[in-house]
């Protein structure tokens, strides 16, 4: 039958009950508004926390653990004997959790092609000094452009200049919960003492606040040269290697062979983190669960309304086929109909998730917690649109094709006689 002849058809059933035509349009359109909308900020969200977590961590560490040796004097002796020995209280080996000639595995790491960048780092346990009370604390001595070039600290210096650790000797930046303990105040001088019993005043030059509590209460940053005296310590003395790679799937293999190398431990992101990748997979499942769920709620509105429109147009069907219309000619108009449905719904719906995501996206986000953030987090990744439109259009089509068998089943000489 000719395609034009159908397609007026259509049109003309879907006229004949607009306002239910209208209701369905409208239940496809808020379903795609809503999934694209909550796709865009939850993958927004986890992208603000990736960002909080992910981009101050290395794609690889590397660093010196102590730990018991894995040969113990007794196992040497009766190596050759039948005999088994079980030693409890082993004591760790005796040995500096610095990290052995790291000039040169620095220089060596930024040959690699596979390597972004290297920032060396120097932890210290330490106390902060408040009158009488101690509280504990851990410095971290950075060279500030390295750790501004590679994980963005700038960003998470709230007040004053991250260069300062540079130019500004034997200066500190708070972390912003433990500067509030404190009282502290950009100028004052705050008294550490190292768990080596070295003590030591410090300028605060500014605050530094990650968004994570818990860091922020004991976490603070001085230069490598001002934590290394410190600690008493050497110009070389360095705890760890913070490595950035290009890509950040070569992390895994990238450690091991670090590993084994320079003969020290390697830790991946994807492994240090894990959990919180966890996290994200879970609130995407969530997010595509709920979206989803719309799409097939407004699917059975399409299926309901086409059903109703057959049991009205049972006369209509009938005539068409006693006119000449196949069975699959019955079947391609009511298809067409819910297609048509689904398309203009879409299309709305489109529109609507990328206007309602724009208004969120330019709503102001005022917390304390995390000043870097501005505004509601908003993802607009042309996947999510693409498909919202292939489900539109799956749902409708399937709301669309069992109506349509039912209509094309229709014996017209049932209809006409009136049984």
């Amino acid at each position: 039958m000719n395609f034009k002849l159908i397609q007026n058809i259509a049109v003309s059933l879907l006229l004949a009950r607009w306002r239910q035509t209208l209701v369905a349009a409208i239940g496809v359109t808020f379903s795609i508004t809503m999934f694209i909308t909550l796709l865009s900020f939850m993958s927004g969200l986890n992208d603000l926390l990736d960002g909080l977590i992910l981009n101050r961590t290395p794609h690889v560490r590397l660093y010196k653990e102590i730990k018991s040796s894995d040969f113990q004097p007794v196992d040497i002796h009766s190596k050759k004997t039948k005999q088994y020995n079980f030693i409890r209280s082993i004591k760790p080996k005796a040995e500096r959790l610095e990290i052995q000639n790291s000039a040169a595995i620095i220089k060596n790491l930024k040959t690699d092609p596979r390597v972004l960048g290297v920032a060396p780092k120097v932890t210290a346990q330490v106390f902060y000094h408040v009158g009488v009370i101690e509280i504990t604390g851990v410095i971290n001595g950075i060279d500030p452009e390295a750790e501004n070039k590679l994980f963005f600290f700038n960003d998470y210096v709230t007040e004053g200049n991250f260069m300062d650790l540079k130019n500004i000797p034997n200066s500190i930046i708070l972390g912003k919960g433990a500067a509030e303990k404190m009282l502290a105040q950009i100028g004052d001088v705050v008294q550490i003492t190292s768990s080596k019993g070295e003590r030591l005043s410090l300028k605060v030059v500014g605050f530094f606040q990650s968004g994570l509590q818990d860091i922020d209460n004991v976490q603070s940053y001085a230069s490598i040269s001002t934590t290394q005296k410190l600690l008493g310590e050497s110009n070389n003395y360095i705890t760890d290697l913070q490595v950035k790679l290009n890509d950040i799937l070569l992390a895994p293999d990238v450690a091991k062979e670090y590993q084994r190398i320079y003969e020290i431990e390697a830790i991946d992101i994807q492994t240090a983190n894990s959990q919180f990748e966890t996290g994200s997979s879970v609130r995407s499942l969530i997010s595509y669960a709920v979206g989803i769920t719309l799409l097939i709620v407004a699917g059975f509105g399409i299926y309901n309304i086409l059903n109703m429109m057959i049991y009205e147009k049972m006369d209509s069907i009938a005539i068409l086929k006693a006119i000449g219309f196949s069975g699959k000619d019955v079947n391609r108009i009511f298809i067409l109909i819910a297609l048509s449905i689904g398309v203009f719904g879409g299309f709305l719906g489109l529109l609507g998730g990328f206007g309602l995501s724009a208004i969120i996206d330019q709503i102001p986000f005022n917390t304390n917690s995390l000043p870097t953030v501005k505004t509601y987090p908003i993802n607009y990744n042309p996947r999510y649109y693409l498909i919202g439109t292939i489900f539109a259009i799956i749902t409708t089509y399937l709301a669309g094709y069992f109506p349509s068998r039912k209509a094309s089943k229709i014996d017209p000489v049932i209809i006409i006689r009136g049984k």
